[in-house]
């Protein structure tokens, strides 16, 4: 019993001391038609991969099995089997598929299309289209809230949120908010969405019970230009202390208070950040800087820019597979 009882203490501490497996962070290079695949231990780009034309809003399914990407020169959205990293499908997707978001049932994949001024609802198990819905002028921005209660499309030139019911596929609200509205982020709890508007230098916070906002952020960077301040990417996390927001052509990432809206910091990254994405522990934040085309690694205890990782030219999007 005693030797037993030692091999299992043994077999635990082995258990302990083994390092866990990193993650895999994936970017969408916008000019080179590839993704670059980072591992996230080593922080190097251990593999390219060829897609479609313009590669641009990438996004995991739920089960963490499929990549999706908007290949929007191409109209249509790619499907990358993540076991053999291949493109194993298309979907239909309208025009210049740009952002998308996946609803939590793993099956109805909202699409913004920009050409169009419509949001594409996909199947994707069918690949049925199951609505095409009438939005502002240049859609992009695409989120879906994770009680898979709303789905959130931002269109540029009109300034608005559309607010659609997932149920019905119609439109139940539009709000005006700052001019070029880019991306929207939910918190976990899905009672407040973040709307990131480029050309307006602002961030706005919806209390998604009432639909109204109830906040409006604004940003000051020592030393930039206030027209180069221009909020795209949001990032929350989980425990809703902080936000992270990209603020292109600044090259910086403000660090938000995310409970008192106080911006507690800017963080120089690479040139004209645009999207980034926490790692699986969320200890690190990773983000794409277009014109410099690599990715900066953020410490998020140490709040400091930690790594550069060169990539493809103008990286876009990035996520992180927790699962790999």
């Amino acid at each position: 019993m005693k030797t037993l009882l030692k091999q299992s203490a043994l077999a635990a501490m082995i258990g302990l001391s083994t390092p866990a497996l990193a993650s895999v962070a994936y970017v969408s290079n916008e000019k080179d038609n590839t993704l670059s695949v980072i591992d996230t231990e080593t922080r190097e780009v251990i593999e390219t991969i060829d897609v479609g034309q313009r590669p641009r809003g990438i996004l995991l399914s739920k089960d963490f099995t499929k990549l999706y990407i908007c290949a929007s020169d191409d109209d249509t959205v790619q499907v990358l089997d993540l076991a053999t990293r291949k493109i194993i499908d298309t979907l239909p997707s309208g025009e210049d598929p740009e952002q998308f978001s996946l609803h939590p049932n793993n099956r109805h994949l909202y699409i913004a299309n920009e050409d169009d001024a419509i949001v594409t609802v996909v199947d994707v198990e069918t690949k049925d289209v199951l609505a095409q819905i009438d939005v502002g002028i240049e859609p992009e921005g695409m989120a879906v809230s994770p009680d898979g209660k709303w789905a959130v499309n931002t269109s540029e030139t009109t300034s608005m949120l559309h607010w659609i019911n997932t149920e019905t596929f119609e439109i139940e609200k539009n709000i005006v908010i700052g001019q070029r509205p880019r991306h929207v982020e939910f918190s976990k709890d899905s009672k407040i969405a973040w709307a990131s508007a480029e050309i307006g230098g602002t961030v706005h916070i919806i209390d998604v019970d009432n639909l109204e906002q109830v906040h409006e952020m604004t940003f000051k960077v020592p030393g930039v230009n206030q027209d180069r301040v221009q909020p795209v990417g949001i990032e929350l996390t989980s425990d809703g202390n902080y936000a992270f927001v990209a603020l292109g052509p600044s090259n910086h990432v403000a660090v938000v208070d995310a409970r008192t809206y106080e911006v507690l910091d800017y963080l120089l990254v690479g040139a004209r950040v645009w999207q980034l994405d926490l790692d699986k522990d969320e200890k690190h934040l990773y983000t794409t800087n277009g014109v410099s085309g690599d990715v900066s690694v953020i410490d998020v205890e140490a709040m400091k820019v930690i790594k550069s990782i060169k990539v493809g030219r103008y990286p876009w999007g990035v996520v992180i597979d927790p699962t790999s």
